[in-house]
């Protein structure tokens, strides 16, 4: 028997915000893994940064496109479950990728996976309004992003010691994580509620789900496109740290440094975005439309300096580095965490959330598929020093759009 909705704001509430993070990190469990396989794939097929980074960029486009393609079908058929369909997906391509047998095939099965998972974060943002009101839903939407941010963390821990345990086989990090992961969809099939359906406005003739009047009414908001480019622009910055950390650790710590212990290095990136997300999720909500504005943009101002720094501090260390990176999670995971959860609802109301998150998010991906091969291009070329100078640019130019952001929005609601 499928258990019932909440009541908005409950103590339940919270229990199966709870359960949705949980699950979510399970398909972090089978995506972020990929990182801490880079160095093993470049040992182990001779591979170039360059050449390991398409699987990266096919895993990025594959989900944009799974983006644009189903979250659209979260509005239709339900964000409980397009949730499990989504998970499910993401167990098998993932447990999948132990039989690859090159790089080529690898990309395949990895692009499979990114694409079938495409739909869960859709899937959640569907969900959650009905259960809290006006008052808690920025916060949370804010915890929901906690998903992704302690996903990354988990999955980065967890790939290192199976890294450890299995003798270093980018097999065994690719595959081990699906088998918990379909574990957490047992316990998300068990607690998650049916679909509360929003009704639909009769006098602003939409309906509940996808249509192309919707798209049509959304890309004439201005406010749209300023949340577009700022997802484009700070999804580029989270897939680069997120394909590329453990790599750049290792690269900076030398050839003692293992695998493993790189990995666990490469939290401080996550853990401290986590706390990020939450810092800016209240502030939100107490701050008018100009105090967000200098959040924000103060957030990413701060950001483009501190990677300018980022290669001037590696000769020191270790020490040095670790708490940086931190640093650059706590500045870029904040903002970014805003754009296809609370913005997105703000946008065109929950009814729709799924389609417009949906969008929002496969814009940012697009971006997302430089970070692969292009930045192992340019790593190639000229290093890290290159690497981040080019990534400090996108911070500011993502400032001055955040200078915009809320003006064009509170213009939106008036009209």
């Amino acid at each position: 028997m499928t258990p019932k909705s909440p009541s908005p704001d409950s103590p339940r509430s919270w229990l199966l915000l709870g359960v949705l993070v949980v699950g979510y990190m399970g398909v972090y469990l089978c995506r972020k893994n990929y990182s801490v396989a880079v160095p093993l794939l470049q040992e182990e097929f001779h591979a170039t940064k360059e050449q390991v980074g398409r699987i990266a960029s096919a895993g990025t486009l594959a989900y944009a496109v799974g983006k644009m393609l189903l979250c659209p079908l979260v509005d239709r058929w339900g964000g409980r479950r397009c949730f499990f369909a989504a998970l499910g997906m993401v167990a098998v391509f993932g447990a999948a990728a132990a039989l690859a047998p090159s790089l080529g095939m690898l990309a395949v099965v990895y692009a499979l996976n990114r694409f079938g998972g495409a739909a869960a974060w859709a899937s959640m943002i569907k969900q959650i309004p009905p259960w809290f009101g006006p008052k808690n839903l920025a916060l949370a939407l804010a915890v929901l992003s906690l998903s992704y941010v302690f996903g990354g963390a988990a999955a980065i821990a967890l790939a290192g010691q199976i890294s450890e345990w299995s003798g270093h086989s980018w097999r065994a990090v690719m595959s081990a994580p699906a088998l918990l992961l379909i574990g957490l969809l047992g316990v998300c099939v068990w607690v998650l509620p049916r679909d509360r359906r929003a009704a639909a406005d009769p006098q602003s003739g939409e309906t509940e789900g996808f249509s192309w009047a919707l798209v049509g009414g959304l890309v004439r908001l201005r406010g749209f496109w300023i949340v577009a480019a700022l997802s484009f622009t700070l999804t580029l910055l989270r897939e680069t740290f997120n394909d590329w950390t453990v790599d750049y650790i290792k690269t900076t710590g030398g050839a003692q440094l293992s695998t493993g212990v790189a990995a666990f290095l490469s939290t401080p990136f996550d853990l401290c975005g986590a706390a990020g997300i939450l810092f800016t999720g209240v502030m939100v909500g107490r701050l008018g439309p100009k105090g967000r504005t200098w959040l924000l943009a103060g957030h990413l101002l701060l950001l483009a300096g501190l990677l300018l720094a980022l290669p001037r501090l590696t000769p020191l260390g270790l020490g040095v580095i670790v708490p940086a990176v931190g640093l650059v999670g706590f500045l870029a995971l904040g903002p970014y965490s805003l754009l296809a959860g609370y913005f997105a609802v703000r946008l065109r109301g929950p009814k729709c959330a799924g389609t417009v998150s949906g969008i929002v998010d496969s814009i940012g991906y697009f971006a997302g598929i430089l970070a692969g091969s292009a930045f192992g291009w340019l790593l190639d070329s000229g290093g890290y020093t290159l690497g981040f100078n080019v990534l400090a640019g996108v911070c500011l130019l993502s400032a001055g759009l955040a200078c915009f952001l809320d003006q064009k929005l509170s213009a939106n609601a008036s009209t």
